[in-house]
């Protein structure tokens, strides 16, 4: 389905305060970046190093803007590659600013240019594009590819959660995770049915939507093998 464009969604991308124009420009210093956000809003969060999550593909926001407030000693960066869709992220977090959460607009093969080497302590992938065709498999974020760059920025004990509604490609990370020198600390092929995982979870809009089709939601969690 083609993406539908939003009249001045690019320019109020390039203009909001809530996404960082040149994020290449923090690798190394992102928590440094947030230590001066919060200062600014007069947040009464002690200084201090806060843990770094980042979701790639982060849509609207609605997962992240519930994920920073309700866990204010945590940053976030949301990552979503159409200005249309980050635009509609932006109008929610102008309504409710949050010192501990900004968006980047750029395309995820760029993360080990934006991140030092393990700045990052949790990476969300919620409901990624499958890319369904074979030829486009290194596109998907569970590829091969994708995991070697993950390995890059993610800290010593980070992870990475996935979500999906899409059981082929619940089942092709799968066999990338077994085929690399990750470790699959726990999955679901039925997530809110899961008395364990479904524990504190954060529904996303598609999340939401198939549920409602009563779509079953597979989610896995990994870290890197001991």
């Amino acid at each position: 389905m083609r993406l539908r464009k939003i009249k001045g969604a690019e320019e109020a991308v390039a203009n909001s305060a809530f996404c960082v124009q040149n994020p290449t420009a923090y690798r190394g210093q992102w928590r440094d970046y947030f230590a001066a956000q919060r200062e600014d809003s007069g947040s009464s969060q002690s200084p201090g190093s806060f843990p770094l999550h980042i979701e790639i593909g982060m849509g609207k926001g609605t997962f992240l803007m519930q994920s920073a407030e309700l866990h204010p000693e945590i940053d976030f960066l949301g990552i979503e590659l159409f200005s249309s869709v980050l635009f509609r992220a932006i109008q929610k977090i102008e309504e409710h600013p949050l010192p501990n959460l900004r968006f980047l607009c750029v395309n995820a093969e760029t993360i080990t240019e934006i991140f030092d080497e393990g700045e990052v302590d949790l990476i969300y992938l919620n409901f990624s594009d499958p890319w369904p065709k074979t030829k486009h498999a290194k596109r998907r974020l569970t590829s091969s590819a994708f995991l070697e760059r993950y390995d890059r920025i993610l800290s010593e004990n980070g992870r990475i959660e996935f979500k999906t509604d899409n059981r082929g490609f619940f089942d092709f990370s799968l066999e990338e995770i077994e085929n690399s020198k990750w470790r699959l600390i726990a999955s679901t092929y039925d997530l809110h049915h899961d008395p364990v995982l479904s524990e504190g979870n954060i529904m996303t809009e598609y999340e939401a939507k198939f549920s409602a089709l009563h779509h079953p939601i597979c989610k896995l969690m990994i870290d890197r093998s001991p």
